[in-house]
């Protein structure tokens, strides 16, 4: 048994080179030699997002405050709440994040593979992050 005290993992400031935006990662999780998954709770200030990006393994997403923004390459922006719960495919190019006047708070879990579990690409551009509703 393993239990992982809350504060006992420092917060951190989301990468620039992976977030627009004010992003807040508290870590829960990190995959180890019996545990495959590795999960975060990330806090999106309104108008933060991720870039686009794809997990070789898929990701879950489980809203717990906040409204955001999630869109896959090619499909529609949807709206996401508290209590949802998103799956996104293997190599499923996508972003999320907050909408841009209220903040998004999600915990995010996701699998590594031969010791990957993202493939970071280009960020949303404002001008398409702005037009989007």
């Amino acid at each position: 048994m393993e239990i992982i005290r809350v504060g006992s993992q420092p917060s951190g400031k989301g990468p620039e080179d992976w977030f627009t935006g004010a992003v807040r990662i508290d870590p829960l999780f990190t995959a180890n030699e019996s545990r495959r998954g590795a999960a975060s709770s990330v806090t999106f200030e309104p108008g933060a997002r991720t870039a686009w990006h794809t997990h070789p393994l898929g990701q879950t997403l489980i809203v717990t405050a906040g409204c955001g923004w999630i869109q896959r390459d090619g499909g529609p922006v949807e709206e996401i709440h508290p209590g949802d719960v998103i799956w996104f495919s293997p190599g499923e190019k996508h972003w999320h994040g907050a909408t841009s006047t209220t903040a998004l708070t999600h915990i995010a879990i996701q699998e590594n593979l031969n010791g990957k579990v993202v493939e970071w690409m280009e960020k949303v551009s404002d001008q398409d992050y702005h037009s989007l509703k």
